[in-house]
């Protein structure tokens, strides 16, 4: 069975981590069929939303360490390089919005996969664990980068040294998820939040997330700048027209995502 199960629905590409027995820990195929899924949502018109989850009880419990041991052992360095900086660079550089849905424990590079998303859900049940520090490693697939900037530095530097398992309700008062949703109702309810991103107006969004990128580094006069740029852009798209046509009419916005 494929490690990662993929499909299109309601223009939404629904990606499911797929091996629920390792609970969804990377491998090096799966890293590879992942990145190949995000390259094929970038380029496909059809595709305007991408919904991450995993199958059975766990989101992703990060790096599968059997393949760092044994006759033919993968470096750590290379799983860096070669896995998860390039799943965090396409995730973030997608011109799509990126939804996580954290059906279960997110831990190490799992956790740190989700966080980079632009919109994280999780069921009542999952939970968020910085792992590294518990076999003597940093935090990495961009942890150390947005971590801080969600939660604050000292709650980020404390969860990373201790470890500690954070509740999905946690998660969200200290502002690590967007939105906690009861077990029952989260399939439905976390694909219904990635349908309705797949409605908007697609490059208006792509704006916004690069927007958000460049923030992360700039300084407010150039923040000003790139905004002004992006909102020209934003504004001569259709989907902008029939906004503001739709408004004026007082009818429901159609949306093409151009």
């Amino acid at each position: 069975m494929s490690s990662i199960l993929f499909e299109v629905k309601n223009q939404v590409a629904i990606i499911t981590l797929n091996r629920p027995e390792k609970f969804n820990s990377f491998n090096r195929e799966m890293a590879f069929r992942l990145q190949a899924h995000l390259d094929e949502c970038a380029t496909v018109p059809d595709i305007r939303c991408v919904y991450i989850t995993g199958a059975g009880k766990a989101f992703s419990a990060g790096q599968d360490l059997g393949e760092l041991v044994g006759d033919n052992p993968v470096g750590i360095a290379q799983i860096l390089s070669e896995h998860y900086n390039p799943i965090i660079t396409r995730i973030r550089n997608l011109p799509k919005p990126v939804v996580a849905a954290v059906n279960g424990v997110a831990a190490g590079a799992g956790a740190n996969i989700a966080l980079c998303c632009d919109v994280v859900l999780a069921t009542h049940s999952a939970s968020f664990i910085q792992a590294f520090s518990k076999i003597g490693l940093i935090p990495d697939s961009g942890g150390t980068f947005y971590l801080p900037r969600l939660i604050g530095w000292q709650k980020a530097s404390a969860l990373m040294m201790l470890g500690d398992k954070v509740s999905a309700t946690e998660a969200e008062r200290m502002g690590m998820v967007y939105k906690v949703i009861a077990d029952e109702f989260f399939a439905s309810e976390s694909l219904q939040t990635a349908e309705t991103l797949a409605s908007m107006p697609t490059k208006g969004l792509a704006y916004t997330k690069h927007a958000l990128n460049y923030s992360l580094n700039g300084l407010l006069e150039t923040q000003l700048l790139m905004e002004d740029s992006l909102q020209q852009k934003a504004a001569a798209t259709y989907d902008y027209q029939e906004g503001v046509a739709a408004f004026l009419e007082k009818r429901k916005p159609v949306f093409k995502g151009e």
